[in-house]
């Protein structure tokens, strides 16, 4: 019987491409990776990699073995949740990879209602942007993973993963109260009146950033960007102090400086669509479905919408997600 870790290093190898790689994912030494290899290669009585020089490539046969071991990992992944299904009850770890701006207004609620409902369920948390959140989905380094697609972009879905759409997260001009467009009779915002303001972005080649200068020239002109930077608080801190325009998404505009006001714009495609994925046939697993029921009912508790949000009290939100969360039949996970 072949040894499952030897295995899985070599199908890390395939994604990771580099010894080097694979030895950062699991903590050990780029050695202990090449020696796991070695012996794996002793078990099967077949040549799996081609060395040259420092480079490590695999052979056909390696190849191969690396696609089966996909298929012997999810076989060992539904064993796995047949045996948590048969008891019903979410046990053991659970865990959400999850992008920056979501971290507190999902993840942080999220978190203290589940383990309140479940007692034996763990949810550990990562910070991740969509990408490297696909990865650890893929890598069985996570359960559940939050992203984002700007709808300007026509990203496409993420390969090899389910996704089920959560909600939608317009971007709002945040501005300084005593800005031209700032006032309530000029709501919404059409960007062509920001076009002589200087502005905050995201850096180019940047999800954010791309998605603010594709509707910024789609609306016939190139934002003069004086500040790049990849943080919304830094950005809401420099839109107060310097009066430039910034573009972010209304999630990351929720607690802003009584000097600065978020009006929405006209351009509906400059969106965010935030989304759940999973791996394909663990959605139904007792602690993934309670963490998909749960981000849904926080979703609707808050009273997410792409214009006005009801405000909802941290306790209210606590208690309506603890109370659907113990009784699956108040809510139920859109598979």
């Amino acid at each position: 019987m072949l040894d499952v870790r030897r295995l899985t290093l070599l199908r890390d190898l395939t994604v990771h491409g580099t010894v080097t790689a694979v030895a950062e994912l699991h903590g050990v030494t780029p050695s202990a990776v090449s020696q796991q290899l070695r012996l794996l290669e002793n078990e099967t009585g077949t040549r799996l990699l081609q060395r040259t020089g420092r480079s490590v490539h695999l052979t056909a046969a390696g190849q191969q073995l690396a696609d089966d071991t996909e298929h012997v990992l999810t076989a060992l992944e539904r064993a796995q949740d047949r045996l948590h299904a048969a008891v019903g009850e979410p046990t053991g770890p659970l865990h959400l990879a999850c992008f920056p701006s979501a971290l507190a207004p999902m993840t942080a609620p999220l978190g203290e209602a589940l383990e309140n409902a479940h007692r034996n369920l763990r949810l550990h948390i990562t910070e991740a942007e969509p990408d490297a959140a696909v990865r650890l989905l893929l890598q069985r380094r996570a359960d559940i993973a939050l992203l984002y697609r700007y709808t300007n972009l026509a990203i496409p879905p993420p390969a090899g993963v389910e996704t089920h759409a959560l909600r939608a997260d317009p971007l709002v001009a945040v501005l300084r109260n005593d800005h031209p467009a700032a006032g309530p009779e000029r709501n919404p915002i059409d960007l062509r009146e920001l076009a002589d303001t200087q502005w905050i972005s995201a850096p180019p080649h940047t999800a954010c950033g791309d998605a603010v200068l594709q509707a910024c020239r789609s609306a016939g002109f190139t934002p003069q960007v004086r500040h790049t930077c990849t943080d919304f608080s830094a950005m809401i801190a420099l839109a107060a102090s310097g009066g430039h325009t910034v573009l972010i998404p209304h999630m990351a505009a929720a607690h802003l400086p009584p000097t600065l006001t978020a009006r929405p714009v006209t351009d509906s495609t400059l969106t965010r669509t935030i989304e759940t994925a999973v791996r394909p046939g663990t959605a139904h697993e007792p602690a993934i479905a309670a963490g998909l029921t749960a981000l849904r009912t926080l979703n609707s508790a808050t009273g997410a919408t792409v214009s006005t949000p009801r405000e909802v009290s941290g306790n209210d939100r606590l208690s309506t997600l603890g109370a659907v969360i113990a009784n699956p039949q108040v809510g139920s996970v859109d598979n």
